[in-house]
């Protein structure tokens, strides 16, 4: 009895240290993942693109509204058919393009 036991003692104490870092190439996200929550959850993914673009113009700032407006512009634009596919890197600078 005491070695199983211990068995289970040393499973629930290895548990934790069994779990794997996982490591996600953003760029390879489709907006069909990106809705589907497969891959994270999308406000987890919208803050790194957050900082992901205000890290690639030096800004240090951040504008909760911002991130919640474009968060919203992001998921209208992937919901739209023939973004489905699309990596949500891709979308993002096609909706850009639009809003020049």
């Amino acid at each position: 009895m005491k070695r199983t036991t211990l068995i289970i003692l040393g499973t629930i104490i290895a548990a934790p240290a069994a779990r794997a870092q996982v490591s996600v190439e953003i760029a390879k996200i489709t907006c069909q993942q990106y809705l589907a929550f497969t891959v994270a959850d999308p406000r987890d993914l919208n803050i790194w693109l957050s900082g992901y673009y205000h890290g690639k113009q030096g800004s240090t700032v951040f504008e909760p509204q911002t991130l919640k407006q474009n968060a919203e512009k992001l998921r209208t634009a992937c919901l739209r058919k023939e973004n489905s596919d699309l990596p949500v890197l891709q979308v993002i600078e096609k909706e850009q393009g639009r809003g020049k």
